[in-house]
């Protein structure tokens, strides 16, 4: 079975974000219609101001759509309270940002547990996470380093580390090059193609062309409106 025949992990319908600024109402998010499968990795693409901010923060349960529908893992979510929408951010989706988020005063390998204290994990299981999860971003000699002993591509394994302890559905990653040297960007890329590979489903959000083209679809926002581009055979 294709992952197009499957149940979509991601399925906006119709969704709007209106903003009203000095008296004029403005959408950010004009009609969005968005379906992501399993296993995809898709890029999303748009200048400044062209609405992709505002839809990561729609896909990533951070802010909810003025309309439409938005349907994750099956259930639909904008309709939820705010705690069982910080229940789905915590156990449905791994965030990756461009500024990594780490507390400076924590170890690598503390970082990484920190999200999981959350769900009511013991200590141990915690920490065979983060272990295995820094193993498999290349840091295993490195987890007990703080971020400030780290390279910036280190402290960004850290935090797509941190996204895959969990074991969500999805990894949203917010500009993850962003904050890197080009040689840094290709290896971050590289580690997150080869995530997609092992079955992780991945959206990225970007402004940058290179990065895009490393996705297997590539969708451009212009205007809060969506157009795909480009998507691979699968």
């Amino acid at each position: 079975m294709s992952s197009q025949e499957q149940a979509p992990l991601i399925r906006l319908e119709n969704i709007y974000k209106q903003y009203t600024l000095a008296g004029e109402t403005f959408n950010a998010l004009d009609g969005i219609d968005l379906t992501v499968y399993h296993g995809d990795f898709m890029a999303i693409i748009g200048p400044s101001g062209s609405g992709k901010s505002t839809l990561m923060n729609v896909l990533g349960c951070l802010d909810q759509p003025t309309s439409g529908k938005y349907f994750l893992d099956g259930k639909e979510v904008e309709e939820l309270s705010e705690g069982k929408l910080a229940a789905i951010r915590n156990t449905k989706i791994g965030f990756i940002f461009q500024s990594f988020h780490l507390l400076p005063k924590l170890r690598a390998v503390d970082n990484v547990e920190l999200p999981l204290v959350y769900r009511g994990l013991s200590s141990s299981e915690r920490r065979a996470r983060a272990k295995e999860a820094l193993t498999k971003v290349g840091l295993g000699e490195k987890m007990f380093h703080i971020p400030n002993q780290l390279s910036g591509g280190q402290q960004q394994r850290v935090a797509i580390a941190r996204a895959l302890a969990g074991i969500p559905p999805l990894l949203l990653a917010d500009e993850p090059t962003g904050a890197l040297d080009s040689k840094t960007s290709r290896d971050v890329m590289g580690l997150l193609k080869e995530l997609n590979a092992e079955g992780n489903t991945i959206v990225i959000i970007t402004h940058d062309p290179n990065v895009a083209a490393q996705a297997k679809r590539v969708v451009r926002i212009q205007d809060g409106k969506l157009t795909e581009e480009r998507t691979e055979a699968s």
